[in-house]
């Protein structure tokens, strides 16, 4: 059995061992396991909320990994705990990270006051796990000053990372047309800064021209408002350059945002957004759990299969069915 107050006392003292464990509850899809993590994150939530939360997305090869492995260093120089929160594609039949984090952020890794955590995306949509957002309170309970999360960078679902961080860094290369790419699914728009990487070698002058070309279009669409408008930065995580100016855009953003005010009215509308998304979630697993649903689908789909009834009409006919179970399955079709 186990005991959640002892659980609290050490992951609040910032024990690694006691947080694992408990980010592997919050993680499981087991009923028991589900009920201590929910004690859990309730004794947590009132710790929690003391971190900058920064949400970091691009397309696969951008250099995500090794752009948070230079940050994650210099945060800690600085005496910052860091959190480093990473969300892998999932294997489709073991639903397991396919990519070890731990060895694409060796430097960090090594770091007393990190911390680096993988998991699964398991399907979900987005671009980030349907658990991490129940991962960054217990980080936050731990002591952790800043969460980092990288997410698939799968493209428009990454927009859902904005729901709960404080500041979305949008990484991207040139040449790969990924500016254009942002324009129509709508990160840019999300983003508070772009980060152009690899600007070394051979890279410099065409990323030159991306920047020119994102600046463009930053001021072409207006995406920017009173207080804040979006940099273009040069980083190359070889070199080392560019890192920390990130890190002062960072915390310039969230001064301001704290000052005006936007910074804790962004948290709230994020804390109902997750409330919402754990009722919607929590109804489909009620819905698609039920033994007499699962039967009941498989009828279904011979029978669109068959083209005797049409997908639309079949799932209304399922919903139907779901609030007169007690009274037993009707046969409507």
């Amino acid at each position: 059995m186990i005991d959640i107050k002892h659980y609290i006392s050490e992951i609040t003292k910032g024990n690694i061992i006691y947080l694992s464990k408990a980010l592997t509850l919050i993680e499981s899809k087991k009923p028991a396991d589900k009920k201590i993590s929910n004690n859990l994150l309730n004794s947590c939530y009132n710790l929690s909320g003391n971190s900058i939360r920064i949400g970091i997305s691009g397309s696969p090869g951008v250099g995500k990994s090794s752009l948070i492995d230079e940050i994650g260093c210099y945060l800690t120089s600085i005496n910052k705990k860091v959190a480093v929160l990473t969300i892998d594609p999932s294997s489709s039949e073991s639903q397991g990270s396919i990519l070890g984090d731990k060895t694409r952020m060796e430097k960090l890794s090594k770091e007393k006051y990190a911390f680096i955590r993988p998991s699964p995306n398991s399907g979900f949509l987005g671009g980030v796990n349907e658990k991490t957002s129940e991962s960054i309170i217990l980080c936050e309970a731990a002591g952790f000053d800043v969460i980092l999360i990288e997410t698939v960078g799968v493209g428009q679902s990454e927009i859902e990372v904005d729901s709960m961080v404080d500041f979305f860094l949008l990484l991207t290369i040139s040449n790969t047309g990924d500016e254009l790419q942002g324009i129509k699914k709508g990160i840019i728009e999300k983003s508070h800064s772009i980060v152009i990487t690899k600007h070394d070698g051979n890279n410099i002058q065409n990323n030159l021209i991306t920047q020119n070309i994102l600046k463009n279009v930053i001021n072409l669409r207006n995406i920017k408002n009173k207080k804040w408008t979006q940099k273009i930065i040069l980083c190359s995580s070889h070199k080392k350059k560019g890192i920390i100016e990130i890190w002062k855009t960072i915390s310039n953003y969230i001064d301001i945002s704290k000052k005006n005010g936007s910074f804790l009215s962004k948290r709230e509308k994020q804390s109902i957004f997750w409330m919402n998304t754990r009722i919607n979630n929590n109804i489909k697993n009620i819905f698609f759990s039920n033994p007499k649903i699962t039967k009941e689908i498989l009828k279904l789909k011979k029978l669109v299969l068959d083209k005797k009834i049409n997908p639309y009409e079949a799932s209304e006919l399922l919903f139907e069915n779901f609030f007169i179970l007690k009274k037993g399955i009707k046969d409507s079709y």
